[in-house]
């Protein structure tokens, strides 16, 4: 069985939806199985650790994780035009897996969640894909055959899934955010299978 990790950061739980989303797509496609991973906060007090175990939650993300996935969907909130810190971090921890090449060739795709419609949402997608490209992945977006995505009044890019919460991060993902997420697990899936054959 092709197992896809899907890698997120959630703060207000948005991001952790469009996850499961993802999720429910990929497993959508036969012989594929989502693998739902998140990061750790990171804390400005050097003496601060997290627990290796989450209180709640999805379990933390290892390298074996990562090097071990026939794709990759990874997901973070925008922090000015940016993904989080907690996976900048994590993606920075990456090199033993980058001088192997345990990445090479596999398929990406990235989901981001902002309070606003001018946000950073395609910025924090395009940033998420620079790490994946140094790592020989290869990136993929949501076509213009998904119509959501013409007349979506919410999130939803060609670069990914993406998601508009408000600024309280209050609004529940919209039906088309939800159908577009859906969609690029969906594709995900149906790519690592096409390249494992």
């Amino acid at each position: 069985m092709n197992e896809i990790l899907v890698l997120y950061y959630s703060q207000g739980g948005a991001v952790r939806d469009m996850a499961q989303l993802i999720a429910r797509g990929i497993e959508s496609v036969p012989n594929i199985k989502a693998r739902i991973r998140t990061v750790p906060k990171v804390s400005t007090n050097c003496e601060a650790t997290e627990s290796d175990i989450p209180s709640s939650g999805d379990p933390y993300v290892e390298l074996a994780d990562l090097e071990q996935c026939a794709g990759l969907a990874l997901g973070s909130p925008t922090r000015f035009g940016n993904m989080a810190a907690p996976m900048k971090y994590f993606l920075d921890g990456t090199t033993a897996l980058w001088l192997k090449g345990a990445l090479v060739g596999k398929p990406a795709a990235i989901f981001t969640s902002s309070g606003s419609m001018h946000g950073g949402n395609e910025t924090t997608l395009l940033t998420m894909m620079l790490p994946l490209m140094h790592h020989g992945m290869l990136i993929l977006g949501l076509p213009y055959s998904e119509s959501e995505l013409s007349s979506t009044q919410t999130g939803g890019t060609p670069y990914g899934a993406s998601h508009i919460g408000g600024p309280m991060n209050d609004k529940p993902l919209s039906a088309d955010e939800k159908k577009l997420c859906i969609a690029l697990g969906k594709r995900l899936g149906q790519t690592a299978l096409k390249l494992a054959a």
